[in-house]
């Protein structure tokens, strides 16, 4: 079960993350967040066993200010899970929206429409819900997984992610290993999309690091039974 973010006081970064400036900082200045164009930018590169993957660097353009939102109080959750015997806290926080309730940012709100323009009729329904997943710091991550809770277990579909913040590594290897892993650096407002056979062929995962890295916000879109 989830808990609010009071006992992640003593979590150094935590702490700062709700706090607002009280003098102009460098994101006042900043471009306004925008969106570049899909179409004839997007690369795919076909994987094995009908997954594919498209990248697309710098899709938001001006996106501190959707990063700052982000880092905000906008319901942020810690999560535990049960690992064999013991319950563990998740490393990372949560925020999850459905497709009835509004998202913390416009530009949000417009990225899900560009991408259901574009990938709509090849995905034969639209995204969404939005899961967001804060990493906090280096420590933060996500072990190797498919999205297939849901319709995701057996049948193709889409989950098209959004990044905000410090570059993290989006890492992809066949499901059960075997051969090396793809690396996909995402930064400051790139776009990746897992299609096809992806979340149950193929496995994702986050990796923790130790070089000092500041948060990174992950948004993804995912149809309607797609976890």
């Amino acid at each position: 079960m989830g808990k609010d973010l009071a006992p992640l006081a003593t979590r150094p970064l935590a702490a700062s993350l709700w706090a607002r400036p009280s003098q102009p900082s460098m994101w006042d200045l900043a471009e306004e967040a925008a969106l570049t164009p899909l179409a004839g930018r997007v690369v795919r590169r076909q994987l094995s066993r009908g997954a594919w993957v498209d990248h697309l660097p710098g899709w938001v353009s001006g996106s501190e200010d959707v990063l700052e939102v982000l880092l905000g109080d906008i319901g942020w959750r810690e999560d535990r899970r049960q690992m064999y015997e013991r319950e563990v806290t998740v490393p990372r926080l949560l925020r999850w929206y459905g497709g009835d309730e509004a998202l913390p940012h416009p530009l949000l709100t417009e990225a899900r429409a560009a991408l259901n323009r574009y990938y709509g009729p090849e995905l034969g329904e639209r995204f969404v819900s939005a899961g967001m997943c804060l990493y906090r710091d280096g420590r933060d991550s996500v072990a190797w997984h498919g999205d297939r809770i849901g319709r995701g277990r057996s049948a193709d579909t889409m989950v098209a992610i959004v990044s905000f913040g410090s570059p993290r590594p989006l890492l992809l290897r066949p499901a059960g290993g075997g051969s090396a892993s793809l690396r996909f650096p995402l930064g400051h407002g790139d776009l990746v999309v897992m299609g096809g056979s992806c979340q149950r062929t193929w496995e994702h995962c986050i990796p923790k690091t130790t070089r000092p890295v500041g948060p990174r916000v992950s948004v993804q879109f995912r149809p309607a039974g797609v976890a």
